[in-house]
């Protein structure tokens, strides 16, 4: 099987049987989003939509939170990992999306790194979720999978996520990402796959290589 006829095998399984795929992560609007992404990083979506919601009735715009202390801020945060950094991140975050991007989340992933707290992976969700993009984020699910299944043969994020975009088509790309994530989260988890369950059993190297 050639590595193109792969991919069409694995991305043909999820379309007949995830044709929906979103972010698990509640929010309203770009701002609030982002928001989201940076909290969960290292951090169970589930987490994460526990803490937003008094957060953003404190913190409702960019400027509210730019203008908030990152004392005030990490006590709305304290019970997700490393709140003292990404109280920082997210003051800092308000303050350039004000000031540099008038309020107005870009949609370019290099002008949204330039957001304290907003790396490739948290830029490329942004950019792939609101704008539609064609980008694929890798965050830690998407690493493993992809290169569990043989999607990738990569040992980095940014490799891993060339070697995605490489093949699949740019139509795909957003929803993909979700795919992936989601069988991460509740089939192909990390310590026990439950590989018994799973329908790419046909298509991944895992299951071929421990069979």
């Amino acid at each position: 099987m050639t590595k193109k006829e792969h991919f069409e095998k694995v991305l043909s399984w999820f379309a007949e049987n995830m044709p929906i795929a979103k972010s698990e992560l509640h929010y309203k609007n770009p701002y609030e989003l982002i928001v989201a992404v940076i909290l969960s990083a290292q951090c169970t979506d589930k987490r994460v939509n526990v803490v937003t919601p008094p957060f953003f009735k404190r913190f409702p715009t960019p400027k509210k939170l730019a203008a908030a202390e990152v004392g005030e801020i990490y006590n709305y945060i304290r019970s997700v990992s490393y709140p003292n950094n990404k109280a920082k991140h997210l003051k800092g975050m308000a303050e350039v999306l004000l000031n540099e991007f008038h309020g107005k989340m870009p949609s370019d992933v290099d002008n949204l790194q330039r957001m304290p707290g907003v790396g490739r992976k948290t830029a490329n969700v942004i950019a792939s979720v609101i704008y539609n993009q064609p980008v694929i984020a890798v965050d830690t699910h998407v690493f493993r999978i992809a290169n569990r299944i043989g999607l990738a043969n990569a040992s980095t994020p940014l490799e891993t996520e060339k070697q995605l975009t490489k093949y699949i088509q740019p139509d795909l790309r957003p929803i993909a990402h979700h795919w992936l994530i989601l069988h991460g989260r509740y089939v192909c988890v990390a310590r026990a796959p439950k590989c018994a369950a799973c329908g790419l059993q046909p298509w991944c190297r895992y299951y071929t290589i421990k069979n």
